[in-house]
This record gives C-alpha cells, structure tokens and sequence, in this order.
C-alpha cells in the first residue's frame, strides 16, 4: 500500500526535464498509472496477508506474530520512501527494478518460508529462531519495496501531466485504497481456497511483474535508454521464468515438504477452507495421525488415553441421557460417548465440514471412530460453537464436552472465555456436568488455570485431572516453533458442575482399555499439585491466554 508521499518542496529543482514522450495521450496514460497503482496495491497487500497468515501457520496463531510481522512492514515502507528518493531522477527504470524485484522476493516467499520451516525447522540450537527470522527479513525486504513504489509513481504520475501535489496524491491513494481492498478481499476468498499459499504467492507475483513491466516498457520506453529496456525486460523475464517454474513444481514441492514435516505416511491433505487437515497412517495396521493446521489433535498412540479421560468421567454417575459434543468432528469423543447405552441422543456442533466429511468417509478415520456418525442417536450441525449456544434451548443437555483446540490459539481463545462458558451453563440442565480440555498442565500450568478461573466465573465448581501421554514432537498449543521439551507430555482436563460443589472424579462399572479410578484419583491429586492462585478469568475483550 502507498503511504504519504511529501512533495517538494517550494523551489526545489523538478527531477524531470519536460513532459514525458508517451504512446498514448495523457489522459490515457493517466489512467494507465492509475491502474497500475490498483494492481500493485493489490500485490502488496496480499504479500502482507500471506506473510500473516505464514506467522500463523507455521510460528504459532498469535496476535504478537502478526503484530510483528505488520508493524515491521509498515516500518520498512516508510525506510524504503526515504530510500528511493536517490532514484527519482530515473522514475522508469528505478520502478521497474523495483517491482522485479518485489515480484521476485513477495512470490518466493512462501515457498522459501515453508522450505526453511519443513527441512531445517527441527535443528534447534543456533537455529531454533531461524524460520522466525526469515519471516521478519521477509517482512523488512517486502516492506522496503513497497514503499520505494510511492516517490517512484508520483514522479511517473507527475511527468505525464504536471498538477498540484494535492490532487496527484488524491488520485494515487484513491487507486491504492481500491486496489487494497481488492488484494484483502481476493486472498482469503479466491487465492488460500483454490490455490494455497504457495501457487497464490506465485500468482500474485506473477502479476506484479507483468504490471510494473507494462507500464514501464509500454507506457515510458521513450524514458528509457535502449541498454536500460533490454535489462530491465530480461530481468522482468528471468523473474517470471522463476516465478513459472516454481508454480510448474509448487506440488512436488508442497508434498516432499508435508513428508519432511509429517513423514512419508501422509495419505490425506485437504484445506477445507476452515483449516488444513492432514491424515497420516490409519491403514494397514498403522496407527491415525491428525493434524489441523500443523498441530497434532488425534495421535494414534494416545487417542484413545485422550478421549477416554475426556468423556468417561463427566458421563460416569451422572444423567446422560443428552449429550452435546463442542468440537471433536473427528467423531472420536462421539465413538467414546456411544459407548453409554443411556445415551439417547449426542448433538455434535462442529465449524469444519471437511473435517465431518472425513470422520464419515475416509477409511482410517472412519474406522478409528467406529463409524460414530452412521448411528442414529447422533445429530450433526456444522457451525462456530459460541454461535450455536446462543440460540441453544436452556437445560437441553445433561452432559457438555468441549472437545475444543488448546486455549492460546488466537482462534479459540473465545471458546474458553467467561461469556463462552456462561452460554453453556445455560443448556445444562440443574445437575447437568461440563468437561473441558484445558491443555497441557505440565508445561503450561497458567493457561490451564486460568481455564478453571474462568469456569468459576461463569458459576461452575471445578475438579482438575490429567491423563500423560507420550511426546509426539508436535507442538498441539500455540507456538509450533517451540523446541522439544523434558517435560512429560500431558492433556489437563476440567469436570465442572454449577454451583458451589465440584463434581467427584469417578468412573462407573464399565471397564476401560486406559482409564483406572485409582488411575484418575492419582491424575486429580497431580493436576492439583500445579494450582495457581490469583488468576484473573478470560473474557472476549481481554483474552488471558
């Protein structure tokens, strides 16, 4: 995007000697400008998305990453205006260098960033901050390049037709604004659905190119020395040879570095348009891995230890006979909540219908929960949870199981807020029971007490539990850059109850493949040794997490 342009000032030596020699007549090639202000405006502001959304796939889901990553650019633009001050003598070639240049670096930039993160991510030592780094080098060179567009397309705008700087700079923002709202729109609804950050990258700097060398070779070629046409039209072609072969590979690309990141056992990678999900093994005997955005929510070694703790001490001793599932479209709480045979009905309200389609139809997942979504007692909506309890019928379920991703992604925090949690109490019913996934305990003791001081809030009576697992070396939190830790890999669960009373950690007569009483007694004691006092509880205008 164009930031304030100063005009020079009174007296100052103009930095062109007369009108310039144009194809067209002025008015046309006014309006060639502008266009081209609208298409690099587009340009820049989807190199910025990505780089966002790059922060939060690959770094972790956090409003600091994208603070950083934004403020750094906007810092740049301003350093990159001041720069390019020295090449307003030469308005044409210096603006096509630069938008070769741009086009270049803001295309390969997601590909290089997921280079960096897929192959060397997990070296650790000196490298540990090494994708974070890339990622602000790309945001400082991005943001230099765009703000050397700003003197370079007043000059360029100005030699057309000399008018007051008021009116020129009028007439670049108003194009710049345009294009900026066509690039913010057309990136999360055309470019990330149909062809991913990389291919979408490759696409938009494709199309900067071609825009920065159409003006300048056909618009300003009068401007331009014969040696400086022919380099800055082999430059321009280089780029876009660049840029095309990078598409041509974008897919072996994308699959050998989902191989470095997952292993070589992927058999599933679809953005749903919600998340990405990747499934890993699920056939021949090997055990189910799921991923949603990166981060690991279904290990096949330790699933069933998960949702066992997660569902069998809320449904164990208490009315069950309406269970409401929040989250959990992998069907796997529901296979475990199925196994009550009180249970009458089990509504499942779930954001991601990709996700549903492969609970139901894909082979390995399907199987892993039993085909939970082909009994008749389990009812299915596809929509955002805080949403869906709004307009819930008060005291319509004896069991709540907020099957939800860990607090701390940006996108969830809502779901583990004091607003969030007063909705649910009013579906339960009187003597109704909540559970919570609360993240891990071990590791991030703060953020799972905070869990539980906001459930007080909200007028639940709590009894903390956990259940240890093994390391899968996926971060299932959020910051996917953290290093492996000595800390024993757990999940923290809350059973909550409204009122003053905290509901008994028990199970009932059936016997579980991983879950013992005196099993769960001991977690309840461990969780408990971690409280923290003093917390103040999450709401949506100030998340704790």
């Amino acid at each position: 995007m164009i930031e304030s342009h100063a005009p020079a000032p009174p007296g100052a030596p103009p930095s062109w000697t007369g009108p310039a020699r144009l194809p067209v007549r002025p008015g046309t090639g006014r309006f060639l400008v502008l266009v081209c202000v609208f298409v690099c405006a587009a340009c820049g502001l989807v190199y910025e998305l990505e780089l966002v959304a790059f922060a939060s796939y690959l770094m972790g889901d956090s409003v600091t990453q994208a603070s950083v990553v934004l403020s750094v650019m906007v810092f740049a633009m301003g350093i990159g205006s001041l720069g390019a001050k020295r090449l307003r003598w030469h308005a044409a070639a210096g603006f096509g260098a630069v938008e070769s240049a741009l086009a270049l670096v803001g295309g390969c930039s997601a590909m290089a960033l997921y280079a960096v993160f897929a192959w060397t991510g997990g070296w650790g030592g000196a490298w540990a901050e090494g994708p974070r780094c890339l990622l602000v080098a790309f945001s400082l060179a991005i943001g230099l390049l765009i703000g050397a567009e700003v003197p370079l397309l007043m000059e360029l705008i100005q030699r057309i037709r000399r008018q007051d700087a008021g009116g020129a700079v009028a007439d670049l923002f108003a194009a710049d604004y345009v294009g900026a709202l066509v690039g913010g729109l057309a990136f999360p609804f055309l470019l990330l659905p149909f062809l991913g950050q990389l291919t979408g990258a490759l696409l938009t700097g494709t199309v900067n190119v071609l825009a920065g060398g159409a003006l300048v070779l056909g618009l300003f070629r009068r401007d331009l020395t014969r040696r400086a046409r022919w380099t800055l039209l082999l430059v321009g072609l280089t780029v876009l040879g660049v840029l095309a072969s990078a598409a041509a590979l974008a897919d072996d690309f994308e699959r050998a570095a989902r191989h470095a990141v997952y292993g070589k056992d992927v058999r599933v990678a679809v953005q749903t348009g919600v998340q990405e999900v990747v499934l890993t093994g699920g056939t021949d005997g090997r055990p189910l891995d799921l991923f949603l955005d990166g981060r690991l929510r279904v290990g096949g070694r330790d699933e069933r230890r998960y949702h066992e703790a997660l569902v069998h001490p809320a449904l164990s001793g208490a009315p069950d006979a309406r269970v409401l599932i929040l989250g959990g479209g992998d069907g796997l709480a529901a296979r475990e909540v199925l196994r009550h045979r009180r249970v009458r009905r089990v509504d499942v309200v779930e954001l991601d219908p990709g996700l549903l389609r492969l609970a139901r139809h894909d082979p390995g997942l399907a199987a892993t929960n039993r085909h939970a979504y082909a009994d008749p007692r389990v009812h299915v909506t596809t929509a955002d949870a805080l949403g869906w309890l709004r307009g819930a019928p008060a005291g319509a379920y004896d069991v709540v199981i907020a099957d939800l991703p860990d607090p701390g992604i940006t996108a969830s925090a809502k779901l583990y807020s004091q607003e969030f949690y007063g909705l649910t109490r009013r579906v339960l019913a009187p003597h109704g029971r909540l559970v919570v996934h609360a993240g891990p305990v071990t590791t991030r003791p703060r953020v799972f007490w905070t869990v539980a001081v906001t459930l007080r809030s909200a007028g639940f009576a709590t009894a903390p539990y956990r259940v240890v697992g093994h390391d899968s070396g996926f971060a299932a939190g959020p910051d996917r850059s953290t290093g492996v830790t000595r800390a024993p890999h757990d999940w923290g669960f809350l059973l909550a109850s409204p009122g003053r009373t905290a509901p008994p950690l028990r199970l009932g007569p059936d016997r579980l493949r991983t879950l013992t009483q005196t099993g769960l007694t001991a977690d309840g004691e461990a969780a408990e040794r971690t409280r923290i006092g003093g917390l103040p509880a999450s709401t949506l205008v100030h998340p704790r997490y």
